[in-house]
């Protein structure tokens, strides 16, 4: 709604503005010339006032098209085509948009100063004392004249004269007729047209590339914030006293029974704590390298959980160097094992997905459980799994949780493939 309302006020007062530059230099310079008598006054500024309301609404009607088209994704040859056709019909939209609507409401400049140059070429010919005569028919090299009283001379000057000074003229018939003889007018006009919409089409694209860039760096920064913050908080979450200690108790238990497995599983504990420790250095890690942690991790809980846990992985091999944002996937197993295997006696299952659908990659996790009634979305798994997406792929991506019949929660991150 801001946006909206910012956007109109400069419309108004930029084409605004420019009706009042014209008021004033009209006013200054050329008093007599638009605003003398009264009625051509009111016509002057009704013709421009047409032309104000036609700038703003084919202005309008353009950054409309360039929208629809997604302009700013389009590559700059594009632009600089789309540029360029679009001045050239958003100018002639304007220019023969506010001529059409002034002559249709009567109020056309033009049409007035052909009324009055016609005028001056009647009071002329009176002025030259050719009123009535058939002096016209000088034109053409018709020197055979019925009225031997003026010299053929004489009225070829009255008629280039007359013709010279209104562009109004008599015909072989005698009926006047038009001939502008300020030709290079229309294509000022036009061209002037064209410039004007050019400088706003250029102001509208340079503004937008600035807000761009300088949105995508307030959205960097705070992505960088973002992720300095979900380090801290990744790390509290995996090095919190229940984890560590149920780590280090199950590991303590193997030293002596099963050694080799000990040692394996504090190289999978170190594993976890140095992803924790890196994920501020990366804004995506290929998805082979995120489901390695994730079985580092269900490892070490299924010296936990034991038989009571079951892992099933359901990976499709052209997904694994797919960019995936770093511990996403981990958080999620977490949450899963945390709200739903550890709640109940019997254990439960955890099945991971991968795969592609719809252009998209879309990443499952299943467990058995049921949500609550109301999901808490200030969760710090939910939470920074949203934000995290959100910021990375600018609302391209989602991410769903819910309930799946009676005993089974499934959440899916869908992220755009090309993006």
């Amino acid at each position: 709604m801001k946006l909206n309302l910012r956007y109109w006020a400069c419309q108004v007062a930029g084409w605004g503005g420019w009706t009042m530059i014209n008021l004033f230099f009209v006013y200054q310079f050329a008093h007599d010339m638009y605003l003398k008598p009264p009625e051509k006054s009111r016509v002057f500024l009704t013709d421009l006032f047409i032309e104000l309301v036609w700038s703003i609404l084919a202005t309008h009607l353009l950054r409309f098209v360039l929208k629809k088209m997604q302009w700013m994704r389009l590559p700059t040859k594009k632009v600089i085509m789309l540029f360029i056709s679009g001045v050239t019909l958003t100018g002639l939209t304007v220019y023969y948009g506010s001529k059409a609507t002034a002559l249709l409401t009567k109020t056309s400049l033009i049409e007035y100063e052909k009324k009055e140059d016609l005028n001056k070429a009647i009071n002329k010919e009176n002025q030259l004392n050719v009123a009535g005569t058939n002096y016209y028919l000088s034109n053409a090299n018709k020197l055979q004249l019925q009225d031997t009283s003026k010299s053929a001379l004489n009225y070829a000057t009255a008629f280039i004269s007359i013709k010279k000074s209104t562009g109004w003229y008599r015909n072989q018939n005698g009926d006047w007729q038009y001939e502008d003889q300020r030709k290079g007018r229309f294509w000022w006009e036009i061209i002037f047209t064209f410039i004007l919409v050019a400088l706003w089409l250029l102001l509208y694209m340079v503004w937008h590339f600035v807000e761009k860039n300088r949105n995508d760096q307030v959205d960097r920064l705070t992505l960088e914030k973002t992720v300095k913050a979900l380090e801290v908080k990744t790390i509290k979450s995996h090095i919190n006293p229940h984890f560590i200690f149920n780590s280090l108790n199950s590991i303590r238990a193997l030293v002596d029974e099963n050694p080799q497995r000990a040692r394996k599983a504090i190289t999978e504990l170190s594993n976890i704590l140095r992803s924790s420790m890196h994920v501020e250095k990366m804004e995506t890690v290929p998805l082979h390298k995120e489901l390695d942690i994730v079985k580092d991790y269900l490892a070490l809980e299924q010296m936990r959980f034991e038989e009571r846990l079951k892992v099933e992985l359901k990976i499709d091999e052209d997904t694994l160097e797919q960019p995936v944002p770093p511990m996403m996937l981990q958080t999620l197993v977490e949450n899963a094992i945390k709200h739903g295997i550890s709640k109940s006696i019997n254990g439960g299952f955890i099945k991971i997905c991968s795969d592609f659908k719809d252009n998209n990659h879309e990443l499952v996790v299943q467990n058995s459980g049921q949500l609550n009634d109301v999901i808490n979305d200030d969760g710090f798994g939910i939470k920074s799994t949203q934000d995290r997406l959100r910021f990375l792929y600018h609302g391209k991506a989602r991410f769903e949780i819910k309930n799946v019949g009676n005993n089974m929660v499934e959440c899916k991150i869908i992220i755009p493939v090309n993006y």
